[in-house]
């Protein structure tokens, strides 16, 4: 693999983890958690993990990929610093409600539910163009979604306990990870 590819996820990485490190969280407990959404976390790892099998250093990097990954990782990027802002001192790892917890729908929420999974989902196709072969980036595709969705039903089930009907009707009208999917 060529150095500007290693350059290219590097950066595009350093930039997406970014608004994570440097978000201010609440100090406070959760006021309902549901640690099980930790194994969607595992699954979402294992997706990724899957990326970097088959010597991914000896693969060549084509054009028209190369491309389109680019245009991911910026993708990927974008949405992780305009949710992590959105949701300001909400964000967490756990899937959990703090006490004040909003209900945000503005910013990249107004388009899905969840943008931070839609730009782990681009950082995870960006990346897999760049360094996988085909079979192994469905199947590495496969087992992120499946981690996913996972953690979807679970943050769901949560912001539903507390949000009630104005949830519901947030969930009806706005895709929970990728635009226009239901």
């Amino acid at each position: 693999m060529p150095t500007y590819a290693y350059i290219i996820l590097g950066v595009g990485w350093l930039i997406w983890v970014a608004p994570f490190l440097l978000i201010k969280r609440s100090a406070s407990e959760a006021q309902k958690l549901d640690r099980r959404a930790r194994w969607g976390i595992v699954l979402q790892g294992i997706g990724y993990s899957l990326l970097f099998q088959n010597r991914f250093w000896e693969r060549p990097v084509n054009g028209w990929r190369s491309l389109l990954a680019v245009g991911l990782l910026v993708l990927a990027s974008g949405l992780s610093w305009s949710g992590a802002r959105a949701l300001g001192r909400q964000w967490r790892i756990d899937a959990g409600v703090n006490q004040d917890h909003e209900l945000v729908t503005s910013g990249p929420y107004r388009l899905v539910r969840h943008p931070i999974y839609a730009s782990m989902l681009c950082l995870l196709l960006g990346t897999g163009l760049m360094v996988t072969p085909w079979p192994l980036l469905v199947v590495s595709i496969l087992v992120f979604l499946l981690g996913t969705e996972f953690r979807i039903r679970i943050e769901d089930r949560l912001l539903a306990s507390i949000f009630g009907n104005r949830f519901e009707d947030y969930r009806r009208t706005t895709s929970a990870y990728v635009p226009f999917v239901r």
